[in-house]
């Protein structure tokens, strides 16, 4: 959609609705500059608009190009994807056959988790399972790349849907989460509601603690399910509208919860002699240094385990990307984990540094 044009849902095409978030003009999340560019970053509005028909909260615009993906997937991810088909086919909510995967720019797959527990690759168009795992809100257009699942889908096939929960992120207040290139911000209840106009029907669901909480929905054409799955999956949606999912109004703490976040920041940063050391170089990470605006030379480095964000520096910043040597070298107090996902990983890693870090929005 243009500037000129009135807004209209990504999913259910309706043209009801407003804006809950407007973070104003910000640097592109996946656009790392080498440290030497000196920049300016280009910069681009950065706004969310929820849907009052179907409940669907997406990015109202992007004139970002997408840029080549740079991150590795972290432990934690790996582990919930093996946990995750672990026990959806001991539920019996599953059965090994034959499935396709839609890829997401995260990277990651599961794939390894799915061949391990005895599925196959598809070998025609369609299969008995479809999964999507943080593929979906990549799309622009959500109702045309949800009937494209649903076309993978056979007859009596299921298909998996997995998004970050946007209930978590009015819960935690992230509005950090909002960035260019990710379209959709899922909830049960709009998930829902443009998968049934796919011709879906959700029969169970699951949550998880990755990436500040995640939804699984399973759907099939039927809809048929056990009781009790059911009976979860209307309790979950209770949940997410109570959390405001579909309130504009409790959409709007958001907005009042970045100068909270931005002003934290500064005064941690300010209190690390020799300057700061931070680790974790995600989306989440670019809206936040970049309202923070801090002083040159506060942050010594990001540090990031990525081999292709090294050498680069944080967008509309001039924080340097530098590898893990650079940290064990400064050996610093505290280090500011940007990425809570990493935690347990990085604990494991380095047992020396147990101690020092500081959970970004842990506080």
């Amino acid at each position: 959609m243009s500037a000129a044009e009135a807004p209209r849902c990504r999913g259910c095409r309706s043209a009801s609705g407003e804006v809950v978030l407007d973070l104003g003009d910000q640097p592109a999340a996946d656009h790392f500059p080498l440290a030497s560019d000196p920049g300016p970053d280009p910069r681009h509005p950065l706004v969310m608009w929820w849907c009052a028909d179907c409940g669907l909260a997406q990015l109202l615009d992007d004139t970002t190009v997408p840029d080549e993906p740079r991150a590795i997937e972290p432990r934690a991810a790996v582990s919930q994807a093996h946990d995750a088909v672990g026990e959806l086919v001991r539920s019996g909510l599953l059965r090994p056959a034959e499935f396709i995967e839609f890829a997401s720019p995260h990277g990651g797959s599961w794939g390894d988790a799915l061949r391990e527990a005895g599925f196959r690759p598809a070998t025609g168009t369609r299969a008995e399972v479809v999964v999507d795992v943080y593929g979906l809100m990549h799309d622009r257009d959500q109702a045309a790349a949800l009937r494209a699942r649903a076309e993978a889908l056979s007859e009596d096939g299921t298909l998996l849907l997995q998004f970050p929960s946007y209930a978590c992120t009015l819960r935690r207040r992230e509005w950090n989460a909002l960035r260019h290139g990710h379209f959709a911000y899922h909830s049960v209840p709009a998930a829902r509601r443009l998968l049934a106009d796919a011709g879906l029907s959700v029969f169970a669901a699951r949550s998880y603690s990755l990436y500040s909480g995640s939804v699984l929905l399973l759907a099939s054409r039927s809809g048929a399910g056990p009781v009790a799955e059911a009976t979860a999956v209307e309790d979950l949606e209770r949940a997410e509208c109570a959390a405001g999912v579909l309130d504009p109004t409790a959409m709007a703490l958001l907005a009042a919860a970045l100068d909270r976040d931005v002003a934290w920041l500064r005064s941690w940063v300010a209190d690390q002699r020799g300057g700061a050391w931070l680790y974790g170089a995600g989306s989440r990470a670019v809206a936040v240094l970049a309202a923070a605006d801090l002083p040159p030379g506060a942050v010594s480095g990001i540090v990031d385990g990525a081999p292709a964000k090294q050498g680069r520096r944080m967008p509309g910043t001039r924080i340097p990307i530098v590898a893990p040597e650079a940290l064990m070298a400064a050996d610093p107090d505290r280090i500011l984990l940007m990425l809570p996902d990493l935690e347990e990983e990085l604990r494991d890693t380095w047992p020396r540094l147990a101690d020092r870090w500081v959970v970004y929005g842990a506080r």
